[in-house]
């Protein structure tokens, strides 16, 4: 294979990772696990779910390590969602609510390859250097489930995150403070239906400086 050709298989395979993965984010399941907790609005659960593989992190590491929120847009729910629900209580309620939307959405004639596919990130999760991915590393302290839906899930969401975690590493320069980073993507025209860099923008502010806008120009990635 060329290196183009890697690079498209990379993407591809990015895509089945982001989409088994972020339906936690927008499926009705785990918000209604988030709910049955008492954590009120779609933010509250959103940070505590996604940080609770972290332990009870306050809103410093939070911000430090999703890397893309205003601190004070994550300091309005952590670490006040700690004091309604501990993080061992919410990993429960999203891994239940991610294999609840994917089992609706997936139904029972997908359960043969389910059970291929999580075979082979489990291989991949095997495999995968975590020194310097704290979220990647984070979620892959957890037990790794039994049943396959869920451990693909599992692992998908660690793969996520490693994905993630090297994007910070990336772009951890001046240049790229702040919503530079998300604005590359916009730059770049590239559809994106993440909230990553709510709350970092300011009105009459141009988040993108010259040095970033052109790196973005000629990035590949």
């Amino acid at each position: 294979m060329t290196v183009p050709d890697d690079l498209e298989l990379v993407r591809r395979l990015g895509v089945l990772i982001e989409s088994i993965h972020a339906m936690v984010y927008f499926a009705p399941e785990p918000q209604a696990a988030y709910a049955e907790l008492s954590l009120r609005g779609y933010w509250r659960g959103y940070f505590a779910s996604r940080a609770a593989p972290l332990g009870a992190a306050g809103p410093e590491l939070v911000t430090a390590l999703f890397g893309g929120f205003a601190p004070q847009m994550v300091a309005r729910a952590v670490p006040q969602v700690w004091s309604v629900a501990t993080p061992q209580q919410v990993q429960a309620a999203r891994l239940a609510g991610a294999v609840a939307a994917l089992r609706r959405l997936l139904g029972k004639d997908w359960l043969p390859t389910v059970t291929s596919a999580a075979e082979l990130t489990g291989l991949c999760l095997g495999a995968l250097p975590l020194p310097g991915r704290p979220m990647a590393a984070a979620q892959a302290g957890l037990p790794r489930p039994d049943e396959p839906l869920a451990a693909l899930w599992h692992d998908c969401t660690v793969l996520r995150e490693h994905r993630g975690d090297g994007h910070l590493a990336a772009v951890a320069s001046p240049a790229w403070c702040g919503p530079n980073r998300i604005c590359c993507r916009a730059t770049r025209s590239t559809p994106s239906s993440s909230s990553t860099g709510a709350g970092t923008t300011r009105p009459g502010r141009t988040p993108l400086n010259a040095s970033a806008a052109e790196t973005c120009a000629t990035s590949r990635c």
